[in-house]
Formats: C-alpha cells, structure tokens, sequence
C-alpha cells in the first residue's frame, strides 16, 4: 500500500478566454488517484471539509478506490486553488488556502492517521509549504520505517509563499531520508536561480544521494542514480493542458514500482528506475491529453 500525504482543493481552471471549470485537485490527491486508478492500493493523509465541495472530493476518492486516512471531515472550509491556463495549456496558480481544510493537519492528527504496513509514502506541495501541515510531514517523514520508500515532489510555488522557512525546513529535513525526488523546471528555477536546471538537479542528488527524476516539460525526464546520469525520452502529443502532469508522472512511477514489490533497496537498480521512469511517462502523456488532472487506467496504458 502508498500512502500520500498532502492538501485536497478545488481548482478553478481559467482558460485564456477567462471561461472557468473546476475539479477535483490538489498534488496528493491528483497523485493518489493516478496509483488507485492503475490498481495499486493507496491511501490519501490529508484534511477534507465538511462542506459541499469537501463531499464532492470525497466523492472522487471513493470513486476511483482512494481510501482515506482521516476519516473525519474537519468543520474548516475547503481549500480552493485558481489555475488560469495561458495559450500553451501551462498553468499558473493562485491559493485561498488560510484557515482551510488542507491545513487542518496538525502533527497528532497525522501520526494517528499515517500506516506504519506502507511500503511507500509520498509528500509534496503544500505539504512542505502551510503551518501545521508542513510540522505534520516532518513528523511523518521522522517516524518512518526503515523499509518505508520515500518519494518526495517539492513542487514549490513560490507565488503563494509569503516566507519560505517552512518549505525549506521541510525540504531539507526530508532530504537525507528521500528515497526519490522527482522535480521540475520551475521547482530548480525557484529553489537554486543562479544553476542550470541539469546542474541543480545533481547538486540535489549530490546533497542526497537520492534518485533524482527531473522533468524538463515536453523534452525529457533527466535521471540522476548514484554514478549513473541518463534522460528517458518524452513522446510528442497534442497537449490539452499540463494539469496534473507532473502527479501522474509521480503516480505511475510509484504503482509500477508498487505492483513488482520493489523496495528501497531496489532504487540502486539503474535498469528499474529507468523502466518506473518509462512509464511515468507514459501515464503523463496521457493525463496532458485531457482537459484538468484526469489520469488514465490500467487498462488504457494495455
């Protein structure tokens, strides 16, 4: 069983045209249903309301066999995220997050939730970010197993930190024991501004001694393992929007790894890190290829 811990939100998606959709979102959550979806069992540690789109969230969870691991639903309003998407498909975000349910996570809250039997636990975005929430992943990250994998997807934004103490005190804290740390372009842009992103990706993997996957958007997925350097190609496809892209890569790195009972001690195996790889990638292309996070089934990767 994976168990991710992070927010659950509704994202306000507007589109260039200023026409607006919403879903279901939040990084974990996108991340959780893409695992559940390809027929791992995993489990969602996160806060969800009580209110109309809190059950709406839960809704989706339960619809695509998300359990989750806080059972009660907090009485905080749930958390909403405004995704404007610009000509390309790319999005840019804004958060109501403050008093929320996404950080109603304290520490005890989630070390009574969080399953000691997970082979894998996954943390990211606002997880590392937000007070209480971010305390809580420490914890969690703390109280790990030595046979527990860690992934960790700082997914940083930068636009809704007013102080980045707590994404950088969660970060580092978590580095030493991450197992793999996937990033992007824009988390290196953010995190070491006067590096390359190739170059910040090894200093990471350096710092860590961590798998490093570096998404480089449309060109490719840049691999860092101990000794070994080499990048995984990404297909051409029409792309509707990059909702979710980045969690569903994460997503189908972690079932395929899931569903051959691979452990920590596997991410020395260049060969299968570079097959999870493959087909995060493959379970990406697809989720770009529909409008918002929906990540695709088992059955549609054949």
């Amino acid at each position: 069983m994976i168990q991710v811990m992070g927010e659950a939100l509704i994202d306000i998606i507007v589109s260039p045209q200023g026409e607006i959709n919403s879903i279901v979102g939040g990084g974990p959550v996108n991340t959780a249903r893409t695992i559940a979806r390809l027929g791992s069992e995993v489990s969602f540690l996160g806060g969800i309301s009580q209110d109309a789109l809190g059950k709406r969230i839960r809704r989706l969870l339960d619809s695509d066999s998300v359990n989750c691991a806080i059972e009660q639903d907090c009485v905080a309003p749930t958390t909403l995220a405004i995704a404007s998407l610009d000509e390309s498909g790319a999005a840019s975000y804004q958060l109501l997050i403050h008093g929320t349910s996404s950080l109603s996570v304290s520490p005890e809250i989630a070390l009574t939730a969080v399953n000691p039997s997970a082979a894998a636990v996954h943390i990211g975005t606002l997880a590392l970010i937000f007070e209480p929430l971010s305390r809580a992943t420490r914890a969690v990250v703390a109280g790990m197993g030595e046979d527990q994998l860690l992934m960790m997807d700082p997914n940083a934004r930068p636009s809704v930190m007013d102080d980045p103490t707590e994404f950088w005190e969660t970060f580092n804290t978590s580095l030493d024991r991450a197992d793999v740390i996937k990033v992007s372009g824009e988390d290196l842009d953010y995190m070491f501004p006067s590096l390359a992103n190739v170059d910040a990706a090894k200093k990471i993997h350096e710092r860590s001694s961590a798998v490093v996957l570096f998404t480089d958007g449309s060109k490719s997925v840049h691999v860092f393992t101990e000794g070994v350097q080499f990048h995984c190609d990404v297909p051409n496809v029409e792309v509707v929007d990059t909702v979710g892209a980045g969690d569903s890569f994460s997503g189908g790195f972690l079932s395929y790894w899931d569903a051959r009972n691979w452990t920590r001690r596997d991410t020395q195996d260049v060969e299968k890190i570079r097959s999870a790889v493959q087909f995060g990638i493959a379970v990406a292309a697809i989720t770009c290829q529909r409008a918002g996070a929906t990540p695709p089934f088992a059955h549609e990767l054949g």
